[in-house]
């Protein structure tokens, strides 16, 4: 599943010279089993108003100072009246709590205006979510989404040192300072390499994303990015740990004068030559590939993905580099003993994106090796966005129902989770997991991970794996 800005946060200017907003009370949205908090009586809908006279700003200070180990907490309970409480604990002890937001003074969005940027394209009129362009440093820290460091003031710079809030995510694009700026339509934007040295000089680290559009930043530009990124990779403690080269991603609905053209099969084969090249370089000076290509570059090339090994420990896994990889891992473990045949025949469907549907096909072999399994892999594009090959996650309800409303799917249908949003049975286009049940001929099983889509393809319909 994904994960996006909740429509219900208090949106924060972003003027870096603006007035702090005081912090809302930290909503309590689950309370640990057995837990602290569940000994203090906490439950679902309380709020947590301060920790030892401090009101925290978001989960990273709520952590901080509940390491403590004498607390005194005020509390409003959901009728609205007071509490405090005065307890011991153990340092390492947590409290047990889940809050309905990461961020209680409001969440940081973006200052940029990349003609590239994803939420920019999308049609109007969904949930509003959906269009919050977050560039906030926290969220980076505690979940890993990207920034561009270009809306931070004295004080956040202060609190990641301070915190000492590594590693961070920043979304670079370019290095060379003019370049960056044109990018980002941010003359902040050029401070880049400054920044880069910042969290040098303070054991401070980051992953860094370069998205490549045609014709902008490739060629001679990204080579240079990757260098320069590179020079502060050395070291024991290095303050660029990785970094992933992505491919634009264009929809339908982006302007039509926005001087983007998409990543064609040629312009992948050449930016995977360049960036190969450049990894036996890196690998020899630092002992690292330290530049990874995300899987999409691959299959538009439609060449084959490298071997496992050749993404060491993944550190780009979430941006799309070696997920596949990965993911096609985790399915040989899990098909790794599988039955010689079924005491009741099985026929189901999976559905994927359909950029990914070749990668795929071993394993699709090998389940339907098994006697009595029928297994269809339905690879679709997406309508929706104007796209052919499209990765799974960005398929959305109504694709589904355009694309498979006609097609044998069996007697099940195996949708994977990373389709809806984390928490929440709805599609990138506001369509609900219901709709689209209601819509499709055969029940819809959610899947999650490659041993859940195993087991589900071994299990009849409606029996849990």
């Amino acid at each position: 599943m994904w994960n996006e800005p909740s429509a219900g946060v208090a949106v924060s200017a972003l003027d870096p010279n603006r007035v702090a907003r005081q912090p809302q009370p930290a909503v309590v949205d689950s309370v640990e089993p057995g837990s602290i908090g569940e000994e203090l009586g906490f439950e679902p809908g309380d709020q947590l108003l301060s920790i030892n006279g401090i009101r925290p700003r978001d989960l990273i200070d709520y952590r901080y100072l509940c390491v403590e180990e004498e607390l005194h907490l005020e509390v409003r309970d959901a009728r609205g009246a007071l509490h405090e409480v005065t307890f011991e604990k153990d340092a390492d002890d947590g409290l047990g709590l889940a809050f309905t937001e990461a961020l209680f003074d409001g969440l940081r969005q973006c200052n940029n205006h990349c003609p590239f940027c994803f939420i920019d394209q999308q049609p109007p009129g969904r949930r509003d979510s959906l269009y919050l362009k977050d560039d906030d440093f926290r969220l980076s820290f505690l979940y890993g989404s990207y920034l561009t460091l270009t809306n931070l003031n004295e004080a956040d710079w202060a609190r990641i040192e301070s915190q000492r809030l590594s590693p961070l995510y920043v979304s670079v694009h370019a290095t060379e300072p003019a370049l960056r700026a044109r990018l980002l339509e941010n003359p902040r934007a050029a401070l880049l390499l400054d920044q880069l040295r910042w969290f040098a000089e303070r054991d401070l680290q980051i992953h860094a994303q370069v998205v490549v559009c045609p014709g902008l930043n490739d060629g001679v530009a990204l080579e240079q990015t990757l260098k320069d990124l590179a020079r502060f990779a050395a070291g024991d403690w290095p303050a660029v740990l990785s970094a992933a080269v992505v491919p634009v991603g264009l929809t339908r609905f982006r302007p039509a004068d926005d001087g983007l053209v998409p990543v064609s099969p040629a312009c992948a084969r050449e930016v995977i030559a360049q960036v190969e090249h450049l990894q036996m370089q890196f690998q020899a000076d630092l002992g690292t590939r330290f530049a990874w290509l995300s899987d999409e570059w691959y299959l538009i090339a439609g060449l084959a993905l490298p071997p496992r090994p050749e993404y060491e420990d993944l550190p780009q896994q979430e941006n799309g580099v070696g997920s596949i990889r990965a993911f096609l891992e985790a399915l040989d473990q899990a098909t790794a003993v599988l039955p010689q045949r079924l005491d009741q025949p099985r026929s189901c469907s999976w559905v994927v994106g359909r950029i990914v549907a070749s990668a795929l096909q071993p394993v699709l072999d090998r389940l339907n090796a098994v006697d009595g399994v029928r297994l269809r892999l339905i690879g679709l594009p997406s309508p929706y966005w104007g796209q052919d090959q499209v990765v799974t996650g960005l398929l959305t309800g109504q694709d589904l129902i355009d694309g498979l409303s006609q097609e044998d799917l069996g007697d099940e249908l195996l949708l994977p989770s990373v389709m809806l949003r984390q928490g929440q049975p709805v599609f990138l286009d506001d369509m609900t997991l219901k709709q689209v049940r209601d819509a499709l001929p055969v029940p819809v099983r959610v899947v999650h991970g490659a041993a859940d889509i195993v087991a589900s393809v071994l299990n009849p319909v409606g029996k849990s794996p």
